[in-house]
């Protein structure tokens, strides 16, 4: 892995990329890394990451190292494609929508990429990770024609400096107020939500450790477990992929370990954790 560390983001090319969603002349793509190694019939986890960029830009390019990353472990990785303000002049309300699709797709089509169902993660970054916790918490906002008979709650979550809070004093409440609270993954927590782990720098000025706090404290009261690391003076989007950056390798390595502790990696992580500060709350 030592070589791979000095590759650019451009370089993480998917091994396929195949369209879950068409809403007009709008087509919404996945791009999926496959395992490199696989026994024949034997179904594998899955994790989806949605992207950043606050519900206006970003693009699934963000998440190709991670997925490039977590395939070479066994799991079938997938960036997802949804939409946003810049692109197509939705709002956060859309977004959500779309992230549920995406899971309802992969877990319609499991058998096809040889996923296990019942073993698929949700992931995501700031706007990416309010999109995969909702998919968990809120039961609100579909668009036509969707299978509700299909769960699109994940199995686990792994979050990076998500918005946990659209409420009044939470991240976004300007765009979401007249629905906030049914669009706020803080405030539709309940008893079977998957566990999660989360990874915020200390000086994120958009997403305070006190929400993190509130947000392992909400999960735990109903049963469930939520790991917090967090990361002395980093900042909101510490975690990219930047060639050496020993953020993604430590919060990389951290999410490995989790996986690995519900069942769903196998052995110890294969990249390096170069050391930083880091303290689990």
């Amino acid at each position: 892995m030592a070589a791979q560390i000095e590759r650019q983001v451009a370089d993480f090319s998917p091994d396929k990329r195949v369209v879950y969603k068409t809403l007009g002349d709008v087509q919404l793509s996945l791009d999926v890394f496959l395992p490199t190694e696989r026994a024949p019939f034997v179904a594998l986890p899955c994790i989806v990451f949605f992207h950043g960029g606050g519900w206006n830009g970003g693009k699934p390019s963000q998440f190709h190292p991670h997925c490039h990353y977590l395939a070479s472990r066994g799991m079938t990785a997938i960036s997802a494609e949804y939409r946003v303000a810049e692109r197509h002049g939705t709002t956060p309300y859309e977004c959500v929508a779309d992230g549920k699709s995406v899971i309802r797709w992969v877990r319609r089509n499991s058998a096809s990429f040889g996923v296990d169902p019942g073993r698929i993660v949700a992931g995501g970054g700031s706007a990416g990770g309010h999109v995969a916790a909702a998919t968990a918490a809120v039961t609100q906002f579909e668009n036509d024609g969707e299978d509700l008979s299909i769960s699109p709650k994940p199995d686990a979550l792994v979050l990076f400096n998500p918005v946990f809070d659209n409420g009044p004093d939470g991240f976004g409440h300007d765009r979401v107020k007249d629905h906030w609270r049914e669009l706020s993954p803080m405030h539709n927590i309940v008893r079977g939500m998957p566990p999660a782990i989360v990874f915020l720098g200390t000086e994120d000025p958009h997403l305070p450790v006190s929400k993190a706090i509130e947000f392992k404290g909400r999960m735990n009261d109903v049963g469930t477990r939520c790991d917090v690391w967090t990361y002395e003076g980093q900042v909101h989007a510490f975690f990219n992929y930047r060639g050496t950056n020993p953020y993604y390798n430590a919060t990389v390595y951290a999410a490995d370990k989790f996986l690995a502790s519900l069942g769903f990696l196998k052995g110890e992580p294969t990249l390096q954790n170069k050391a930083v500060e880091a303290a689990r709350l």
